[in-house]
């Protein structure tokens, strides 16, 4: 949304296309996309297609005469008819370091990874999946204990500066594409066994896959045969074995639980059907008795 927003506030913005509007919440409740939202609020025309490539929105897309087509974060890849229509090419604003991390899920798959530095990466879309000619990208440092969520927000922000700044210099003629490299690695779309906490593994790798996947769709184990999302980690121990994988090392107000190599402190954790807890909470709530193991 502040890509739109930025957008707005500087050109002519023609068209808002976006999903339809989906089912959500436990009522299934019809709700729009964000993007939407935002749209409405700022008096643009909306476009919801089912598919951007179906004869419909290529013959609408046609008769706008369009100069550019920006997408971020769209969700449906787009065919030669449309890639063809506007004068200066389509531009996709994505949130990695292209060639690095192409597909659904960059930012989630750089912090999986351990990575320290991550940005934002504009581009001339082709058919490929975010293969295209590189035409701006902007660095940032990634938190040590940063997560999902707090990485896409800042991402989100250089991603609309980086739109403006990519539309008044292409607009100019300012920007020579230059191809990517081939390799990078892969961020495909998430599937719920990403997501599975293996204990066995050595702590700092546990402790990126949580921030990575935090606030959703939330790394996961066991406890007591019930599933509970972990959400904030903290390293505590590396290089050491500190007792069976998962098992709870001390009550002092602090869930300690031991990997396979290090430990880690649980800062946040929420059982099924349950409110987000702290780490303390879930110890004076669920491990009443002492001690215990994640993963069982």
């Amino acid at each position: 949304m502040p890509a739109l927003r930025a957008l707005a506030e500087r050109f002519g913005v023609l068209l808002v296309i976006t999903q339809p509007d989906k089912p959500a919440g436990r009522g299934l409740k019809l709700t729009p996309p964000p993007v939407k939202l935002v749209a409405q609020e700022l008096g643009l025309p909306i476009l919801q297609p089912k598919s951007i490539n179906s004869p419909e929105s290529v013959a609408l897309l046609r008769s706008l005469d369009l100069d550019i087509l920006v997408t971020a974060a769209f969700g449906q890849l787009l065919r030669p008819t449309v890639l063809r229509i506007p004068r200066l090419g389509c531009v996709n604003v994505h949130a990695s370091l292209l060639p690095k991390y192409r597909g659904a899920a960059p930012i989630h798959w750089a912090l999986i990874r351990g990575e320290e530095e991550t940005g934002v990466t504009t581009f001339l879309m082709d058919e490929g999946m975010d293969t295209g000619p590189i035409l701006l990208q902007r660095r940032v440092a990634i938190g040590p204990e940063e997560t999902a969520g707090e990485l896409e927000r800042r991402l989100a922000q250089l991603g609309a500066e980086l739109a403006v700044e990519t539309v008044e210099k292409l607009w100019r003629g300012e920007i020579e594409p230059r191809p990517q490299p081939p390799n990078g690695p892969p961020a495909p779309k998430l599937h719920k066994e990403d997501g599975k906490i293996r204990w066995e593994w050595e702590a700092r790798r546990i402790h990126n896959l949580v921030r990575g996947l935090s606030p959703k769709p939330g790394a996961y184990t066991t406890w007591q045969g019930e599933l509970v999302r972990v959400l904030r980690t903290r390293v505590v121990a590396e290089g050491e074995s500190l007792g069976a994988p998962g098992s709870i090392l001390s009550r002092r107000d602090r869930l300690l639980v031991a990997a396979g190599q290090g430990g880690l402190e649980v800062l946040e954790l929420q059982p099924a059907g349950g409110r987000v807890l702290s780490g303390r909470d879930f110890l004076n709530g669920y491990c009443r008795e002492g001690g215990g193991r994640f993963g069982t």
